[in-house]
């Protein structure tokens, strides 16, 4: 076992269920350029306790990207987990309600669980949420004498699916949050990774902040070892966050880190890197859609969302896959329960090169032909 990753490496699998970075994508030599510059740029500084929302240098860094906050609507986290268990935290009490699309991403339906909510799925269909039923489904909790005050999704290049929500259902979703006093919280993560042009608009810039609380990551732009990410929400919100414990006693989140990136960000390297990277995983995610059949390549993201053969359960497919050296995450994992997603498993096109991707699928097609 490697005592240095979550990553475990099966002898003979080729394995399709780590939504991981390929390791030879990481910018080691520029983000130790980037680190070396910082040390010099801030000196001691670099090392001493941070300032409580996140260093000046990069929330002014992020704040002048597309579908950023501004400078006061930016608190720096240790990535989009972390940001979602501090946005739970200020945002609900144990008990409450949060809403979660279905399917959704695995592990954020454990953050929202490990702060004592009752999750429950958002009505949907193949593109995503449905705002109407979603406005039907708060007012029967409500009127049920239930708190509902968040709506969890990753309406863009989503985990596990791949989809984007399309627009006018983007703007109803806005709208809806205004008019009922509810909190969307919009895990952004993949936007960055973007393989047909421009990213659908933020849910947080089409609501203007009002309403939208936007979770970022520099885990799958840059590198997951960062533990770096940030919040875009209100003042009065970005004000609560800072007055957290755990801020007031350690000041702010990862701020050695948060330095180098900003740094790395300034001086064009991030730029330099997102473009090959999206070059790279644009051809992994091809060679994995080539190999297989009647499935479409999402325009972004890292990740394919594949039905079963007619009858056949993704936990018996499972079975079937790594007899013949692969796998992958079967679709329950990502549904409240499990209850759902049995006809359907999750392709991560991230982890592998292509020539692995494309042996692959290859093993998976026989598995899903009995071949």
């Amino acid at each position: 076992m490697d005592r240095l990753l979550q990553f475990v490496h099966r002898d003979g699998i080729l394995d399709l269920g780590w939504g991981h970075p390929r390791p030879e994508l990481l910018p080691v030599e520029a983000w130790a350029e980037a680190g070396a510059a910082a040390a010099r740029e801030f000196g001691w500084r670099g090392l001493a306790y941070g300032r409580d929302v996140g260093p000046g240098p990069l929330i002014d860094w992020l704040a002048g990207r597309e579908d950023a906050g501004a400078a006061a609507e930016t608190f720096v986290t240790a990535g989009a987990s972390q940001g979602l268990a501090l946005v739970a935290e200020v945002l609900t009490e144990p008990g409450d309600v949060a809403l979660v699309e279905a399917p959704t991403y695995h592990l954020a339906l454990r953050v929202l669980a490990d702060r004592g909510l009752e999750l429950v799925p958002a009505p949907g269909d193949d593109d995503g949420v449905l705002p109407d039923a979603v406005a039907g489904q708060l007012r029967e909790l409500r009127a049920s004498g239930r708190r509902v005050p968040v709506l969890y999704l990753v309406p863009t290049f989503a985990n596990p699916t791949g989809r984007s929500l399309p627009e006018q259902r983007r703007r109803a979703l806005v709208e809806l949050a205004r008019r009922e006093s509810l909190t969307v919280v919009e895990d952004d993560t993949y936007r960055e990774l973007s393989y047909a042009g421009a990213a659908p608009p933020s849910l947080w810039r089409l609501a203007e902040g009002a309403g939208v609380v936007r979770l970022g990551s520099f885990a799958k732009a840059v590198a997951p070892g960062l533990r770096l990410g940030w919040i875009n929400a209100a003042p009065a919100i970005v004000g609560r966050l800072a007055d957290l414990g755990f801020v007031d006693s350690g000041g702010g989140v990862n701020h050695s880190v948060a330095l180098t990136m900003a740094v790395f960000g300034a001086s064009g390297a991030y730029d330099r890197h997102l473009a090959m990277i999206r070059e790279r995983y644009a051809a992994q995610r091809d060679a994995l859609v080539e190999g297989l059949s009647r499935v479409a390549a999402p325009d972004g993201g890292w990740f394919l969302w594949v039905p079963t053969p007619d009858g056949v359960h993704a936990d018996d497919l499972l079975a079937a896959a790594e007899r013949h050296g692969t796998s992958f995450v079967p679709g329950s994992r990502f549904h409240v329960g499990g209850r759902g997603g049995a006809g359907y498993v999750r392709l991560s096109f991230s982890h592998l090169p292509p020539p692995d991707l494309a042996e692959a699928a290859r093993r998976l097609t026989r598995a899903m032909t009995g071949s």
